[in-house]
C-alpha cells in the first residue's frame, strides 16, 4: 500500500516537475542496486513482504504435522533457520500444541546495506499460547504481549536471518 503511495507521488512529482520546467525529457530511473532494489521504499516493501509471510507460515503452523514447519524454514536462513528447526523439532517431540495468531504493526526500515535491510516492527503475540501434552501453558506468565522486535532480511534471496529485540526504547508501548 505505501510502495503504491510513493509511486503516485513520483509521479505526480514528475508531471509538475515537467510543467514547470518545459522539459519533456523524463528523468531518469534510480540506478538499481546489486540486489534489483533502486530505492529504499522498495528495499523496505522487499523486507516487510517477507516478513509478513512468515508471520503467515508460523500462523498456519501445526506441530502435530511437521509438513507445515516446512514454510517457515524456506522463510529463513542461517542460525535462525538452524534454531526453528530445533524448536519446532522439540516442540513437536513432547505433543505440545499451539494457538491463537501472531500479528504485527508499525513495520519501518531501520537500516539497509546492500542485500540486507533492518525492519523493526511491533509483534503482537497476546492471542498466542502454547499447551503441554497435558493442556497446561508453558508460555512463560513474564512474557510481553507486545514486542519490539528488529528483523534482518536478505533482500535478495527473500529470507529472514536474525530476529531480536529491537533497540529503539517505548516503540510499541
Amino acid at each position: 500500500m505505501s510502495r503504491r503511495h510513493v509511486s503516485i507521488a513520483a509521479i505526480i512529482g514528475l508531471f509538475v516537475a515537467l510543467g514547470v520546467s518545459g522539459c519533456t525529457t523524463p528523468a531518469p530511473d534510480p540506478t538499481p542496486t546489486p540486489t534489483g532494489f533502486a530505492t529504499e521504499a522498495e528495499a523496505f516493501a522487499a523486507a516487510e513482504a517477507t516478513y509478513r509471510a512468515y508471520i503467515d507460515a508460523l500462523n498456519q503452523v501445526d506441530l502435530s504435522d511437521p509438513a507445515t514447519f516446512e514454510p517457515v524454514y524456506e522463510l529463513t536462513s542461517g542460525e535462525l533457520n538452524a534454531s526453528e528447526r530445533e524448536s519446532y523439532s522439540q516442540l513437536h517431540a513432547e505433543g505440545n500444541t499451539i494457538s491463537g495468531k501472531i500479528t504485527y504493526s508499525n513495520a519501518e526500515l531501520l537500516n539497509r546495506s546492500d542485500n540486507i535491510a533492518t525492519i523493526a516492527v511491533c509483534l503482537d503475540v497476546s492471542e498466542v499460547d502454547v499447551l503441554d501434552s497435558n493442556g497446561s501453558s508453558i508460555v512463560p506468565e513474564s512474557r510481553p504481549d507486545i514486542q519490539s522486535v528488529a528483523v534482518d532480511v536478505d533482500i535478495a534471496i527473500a529470507r529472514l536471518l536474525e530476529i531480536r529485540p529491537s533497540e529503539i526504547a517505548g516503540r510499541c508501548s
